[in-house]
C-alpha cells in the first residue's frame, strides 16, 4: 500500500573528530576547521547514509556514532517511502556501490546532498559539501591525501541491498 502526504527530512550531523578538529586543524592544516563532518538523511523513520559498504539504513541515531550533534530539518517530502526505497536500490547499484566510496570526492555527504534534491530540491549547507575541499586545499591535507583516501567511515548499520 502506498503512502500518500508530506514527509518530513532531516539531515543528521555527526562531528566524526568528536572536537579534535576544532582543536588542532589550525596547527595542522594551516586553518581552522570546526569538524569532520558525516551527514545522513532521515526520512520514512529511518537514516539513511553511505559508507565503504554502499548505502545504509538504522534507526535514527542508531550507529555506534549515536546521537547527531546537530540537526538540520531540511523540509518535506511527497515521495512515498516505496518509491524512496527503489530510488535507493538503484543509487546502491550504481553510482553510490561500496566500491565507489572516497574520503574527499564521494562520500557520506554527496549522497546526502544528492538524496536532499531528490526529496526536497534542496541541497545540505555548503559547509558541509566544501569541506573535504578546504582540507585538500592545505599543504598538510595534500601531505596526509595518500593515507586520506584510503580511509572508509562505517558507522555501522544494514546494507539496503542485503548484501556486505
Amino acid at each position: 500500500m502506498e503512502q500518500t502526504g508530506s514527509f518530513p527530512v532531516k539531515l543528521y550531523i555527526y562531528d566524526l573528530s568528536r572536537g579534535m578538529a576544532r582543536q588542532l586543524s589550525s596547527v595542522m592544516l594551516g586553518e581552522f576547521l570546526v569538524s569532520y563532518l558525516h551527514t545522513a538523511i532521515v526520512v520514512h523513520g529511518q537514516e539513511y547514509f553511505f559508507v565503504g559498504e554502499g548505502i545504509n539504513k538504522c534507526s535514527p541515531g542508531g550507529t555506534p556514532l549515536g546521537e547527531p550533534d546537530s540537526i538540520v530539518d531540511l523540509g518535506f517530502t511527497e515521495v512515498p517511502a516505496e518509491l524512496f526505497t527503489e530510488y535507493l536500490t538503484s543509487l546502491a547499484e550504481s553510482t553510490y556501490r561500496g566500491d565507489t566510496y572516497n574520503l574527499f570526492e564521494h562520500n557520506c555527504n554527496s549522497f546526502s546532498n544528492e538524496v536532499a534534491q531528490f526529496l526536497t530540491g534542496k541541497k545540505i549547507p555548503s559547509y558541509i559539501t566544501d569541506l573535504p575541499s578546504e582540507v585538500l586545499s592545505t599543504p598538510f591535507g595534500q601531505a596526509l591525501r595518500p593515507l586520506l583516501d584510503s580511509v572508509v567511515i562505517n558507522p555501522g548499520g544494514s546494507n539496503i541491498t542485503g548484501q556486505r
